[in-house]
């Protein structure tokens, strides 16, 4: 089981590192089509994402604070949640061009990690 929280930890650290870049210095593509967010706001919302994405992997591989992983996996799952809501304000549709249904899946994963490293396979400290 511990094999799969690290093969999830290190897609979803990926596609938040990515999607945080894109959302913190091309947002203005995004403010175009969501004015709810203001610019600010979608920069803020991309460093979240691209530090999220660095602590679902560094904290557990160095077994330096490790807690902070799950920690920031229970953090992307309620940002990724409440962009899903933002993005069904505009378009319920189950197409794979709809922004909602992608955060709705990464949601679902990042939950589950963070769940994982919560409760069923928590990654522990080295003593010093």
């Amino acid at each position: 089981m511990n094999i799969v929280f690290w093969i999830l930890q290190a897609v979803l650290a990926l596609l938040f590192l990515a999607g945080g870049s894109y959302k913190a210095f091309s947002f203005q593509q995004l403010a175009g089509q969501f004015s709810e967010i203001p610019l600010g706001g979608w920069r803020a919302l991309g460093f979240l994402e691209m530090a999220g994405g660095v602590l679902l992997i560094v904290p557990a591989a160095f077994k330096w604070m490790p807690g902070l992983t799950a920690h920031a996996a229970a953090v992307l799952t309620l940002e990724t949640f409440a962009l899903a809501a933002l993005y069904a304000t505009h378009s319920t549709k189950l197409t794979p061009e709809n922004p909602m249904l992608w955060s709705m899946v990464m949601g679902v994963m990042v939950a589950f990690v963070a769940y994982g490293r919560y409760v069923l396979k928590p990654v522990v400290a080295v003593a010093a």
